[in-house]
């Protein structure tokens, strides 16, 4: 399992047409990017928004199989859902499909990760949000 974590910086005057397109993928169109993300060979992805005197980033985490390739999919599939989904890329945070065929968009420097007694882990729970939650 390879895991990435980066972040896309949000074009200037489209922080509130980020937020309308994030609010479709969690309502809306949600089985669609939950399919997408199956195809994609992403088991996991988290999503926050960080805003900064110079701008507001989308910060994200992904956990998939290979991540070149989770990458590659999305870059290159001709699902509705898919295509969508890049056309709000160029559109909000100037990512093309060339940029996600390529290596991945950051380089893992480090990954802790705790050691667990296997015998004693219960089943990862799904977190699902219906609504942004603030952290801390």
């Amino acid at each position: 399992m390879q895991c990435l974590s980066w972040c896309a910086p949000i074009l200037p005057g489209q922080t509130d047409a980020w937020k309308a397109f994030d609010a479709t993928m969690r309502g809306a169109r949600r089985a669609e990017h939950e399919e997408s993300r199956r195809r994609m060979g992403v088991h996991r992805e988290v999503v926050s928004l960080l805003s900064t005197p110079q701008g507001d980033v989308v910060c994200l985490f992904h956990e998939a199989d290979d991540i070149e390739s989770a990458f590659r999919t999305l870059a290159t599939s001709t699902d509705p859902y898919d295509v969508w989904f890049r056309e709000r890329l160029i559109e909000l945070h100037g990512l093309t499909p060339d940029m996600l065929q390529g290596p991945p968009p950051a380089i893992l420097h480090f990954d802790f990760r705790a050691k667990v007694a296997t015998a004693s882990v219960p089943a990862p729970a799904v977190v699902t949000l219906d609504a942004p939650q603030r952290v801390g």
